[in-house]
């Protein structure tokens, strides 16, 4: 008589189980839309304070020369990059054009290189 085979456990912690790097640039793009929804109640609270008064846009100057304020804005504004770059990159996945392997994979470079680049500049602008 023959055996039963077992079922196989396979583990899918990051240090057994290692994702392509399309797949972790799908993850960050999904993650940054998630953080965005809050980054984004933050700049509209900011630019709220500032229209509402000659005061307010004094208090909101104020909070934005603060080295952490400015930490928060390059990342909201880096995630924003990051996130509009890559939803470009899947609407022209949803038309098929760069659909395939290779394509995708250097489409996926390509965005997080750029993403790179202008969040540097954003960086330098901002300070």
């Amino acid at each position: 008589m023959r055996e039963k085979e077992r079922p196989v456990f396979i583990s899918v912690s990051p240090f057994t189980f290692s994702f392509p790097f399309t797949a972790l640039a799908s993850i960050a793009h999904r993650i940054t839309g998630v953080l965005l929804f809050l980054g984004i109640g933050y700049l509209l609270w900011l630019l709220s304070l500032a229209l509402e008064s000659e005061a307010g846009f004094a208090q909101a100057a104020a909070i934005l020369a603060a080295p952490f304020a400015k930490i928060v804005l390059w990342v909201v504004l880096s995630m924003l990059i990051y996130h509009i770059l890559a939803g470009v990159k899947h609407l022209l996945l949803d038309f098929h054009i760069g659909d395939t392997f290779e394509a995708a994979t250097a489409a996926t470079y390509a965005v997080v290189g750029l993403s790179v680049v202008l969040a540097l500049i954003t960086g330098a602008w901002i300070w």
